[in-house]
């Protein structure tokens, strides 16, 4: 008895490794939690032909809208974890949302897979407004507390760690209003809608016309920009922005897991997409699975340190 049962957990490690192998072999659909338009979607259609030239399949860009991503990461689990269903994943967001409230999911309960790039803070207004740099903008918010209204993708993000940051070491009082995404949180600056807004360095490419960067929350100047200077240059020791990557239910069995890891990490190897990522304004990495729950346990203790000092983290 003890043999058959033996045999029969071989063949069927066998016929799953073989499953496994073959994978995949149908569609995948690509669930972004935010609106089109943003650096999720936009990272995600560069990776998407190079994806489906890799596995030979399609891959199919969804949208999850609602809450700052909260909404979509709060339903992954409950999705299927055959390997068929991946969606976007962010960091700060996905630290900082649950500590400040409820909202559907723990940082711990998502299945983390890969993060392939990162892009920069970057404090935004519209081409004709009257501010034409940091300090005139500082001195305003100082004469008129809670007038200035900065837009941003999501609350507990990286944008609004980021106004919030600003706010302590420039020791004024701003309005942080949150969108959805990057795309109606650039269109509220594109109208002045918003005084202006928090968002990422890669909405310069698109929106240059239309929006004047003031400061840049990078270590050094941002090449695609090197007349911007960094917020610290200009006395605010502010450095962030926000990783990106894809994750899967927690159902979804470790060769697949692996699988998609690989996946992304030879899109991120393809000089073609390394050089539209990076006009994009986009910083490449290449944090895998191997090495994804390190990262994200110490990118955790970070932010919780930084959200406690800040009065942001609540649970």
């Amino acid at each position: 008895m003890r043999k058959f049962a033996l045999a029969a957990a071989m063949a069927a490690t066998l016929i799953s490794t073989q499953a496994f192998a073959e994978y995949p072999e149908k569609t995948i659909n690509y669930i972004i939690p935010f609106n089109a338009g943003g650096e999720s979607d936009v990272s995600a259609r560069f990776q998407q032909p190079y994806l489906e030239e890799l596995a030979g399949q399609s891959f199919v860009i969804q949208y999850m809208a609602g809450a700052g991503g909260a909404q979509a990461w709060s339903q992954l689990n409950g999705m299927e974890g055959d390997g068929y269903t991946i969606m976007g994943i962010n960091l700060p967001h996905t630290i900082l949302q649950p500590m400040e409230k409820e909202v559907g999911y723990e940082t711990k309960d998502l299945t983390y897979i890969h993060f392939f790039h990162y892009t920069p803070n970057a404090l935004f207004v519209p081409k004709d407004s009257e501010f034409q740099n940091l300090g005139q903008l500082v001195e305003y918010a100082k004469s008129n507390p809670g007038l200035v209204t900065l837009s941003g993708s999501g609350s507990n993000s990286a944008n609004h760690l980021g106004q919030v940051q600003f706010d302590k070491l420039a020791g004024i009082t701003t309005t942080y209003v949150p969108f959805s995404g990057t795309g109606p949180a650039v269109t509220a600056i594109l109208g002045s809608q918003t005084t202006g807004g928090f968002n990422y360095v890669t909405s310069g490419v698109n929106n240059g016309d239309g929006m004047r960067m003031l400061a840049v929350a990078s270590e050094q100047r941002v090449k695609a920009f090197p007349d911007v200077p960094t917020f610290k240059e200009l006395g605010y020791d502010i450095v962030g922005g926000a990783f990106r990557g894809v994750a899967v239910p927690s159902s979804t069995p470790e060769p697949i897991r692996q699988k998609i890891s690989d996946l992304v990490s030879a899109v991120n190897a393809n000089s073609e997409f390394q050089k539209k990522m990076e006009d994009a304004g986009f910083v490449l990495t290449d944090i895998s699975y191997d090495f994804i729950n390190d990262f994200v346990a110490e990118k955790t203790k970070e932010y919780r340190a930084i959200a406690e000092t800040l009065g942001i983290a609540n649970r």
